[in-house]
């Protein structure tokens, strides 16, 4: 018994018909079932946390200096790190490095002093704690707030200041901040620094 030819075309036509669509919905199914994969689900809601960015201004004894766009979880050490590091004449004993960064915020990475010598980057472990001079141009609301004088009030009228003059030129330019009158800058003045 012959099957006619248009029998045998039809089965073909229908059979790659099938074969054609289950391969396109196995690729569906597969494609789906990777997207919706509790392994590939955290992976992402971890990288979307990073869309919330801040742009910081790193200026001072780096590479390049300029305004860099980071993750708001971000540190000093990242943003330092962006901007191509640290100089060798940099004196990163006063930055703390560990402090989150803020949006609009400006460090200022301090140059080593003329005594300093290059590559020692100070006595932090052999004296008392906060016995070291705090940075203006790098401290945090924390750090200035537990210099004895300098409530939260003041140690955010001295980050403003900062942020309002690209930072501190002197030590003495303290006095102008509204709340440290002579008396005040006298007690600060040997806690301070560049």
């Amino acid at each position: 018994m012959e099957v006619p030819r248009q029998q045998v075309a039809l089965y073909v036509a229908v059979t790659l018909a099938i074969a054609l669509i289950g391969a396109r919905y196995l690729k569906e199914t597969d494609h789906g079932a990777a997207a919706a994969s509790p392994a590939a689900r955290p992976t992402r809601v971890s990288i979307d946390r990073s869309d919330s960015r801040v742009y910081v201004h790193v200026t001072g004894a780096v590479r390049r200096p300029g305004v860099y766009r980071l993750p708001s979880w971000a540190r000093l050490d990242l943003a330092i790190t962006r901007a191509g590091g640290a100089t060798r004449g940099a004196d990163l004993v006063g930055v703390n490095l560990a402090a989150k960064v803020a949006d609009g915020q400006q460090v200022i990475v301090p140059r080593r002093g003329a005594g300093a010598e290059p590559g020692v980057a100070g006595d932090s472990a052999g004296g008392a704690a906060g016995s070291a001079p705090i940075s203006l141009n790098t401290a945090t609301v924390q750090q200035l707030d537990e210099l004895e004088g300098v409530g939260p009030a003041t140690a955010q009228k001295i980050l403003d200041w900062r942020k309002q003059h690209g930072g501190f030129k002197s030590v003495e330019d303290l006095q102008q901040i509204s709340g440290i009158g002579p008396k005040r800058f006298e007690s600060l003045k040997d806690k301070v620094r560049m």
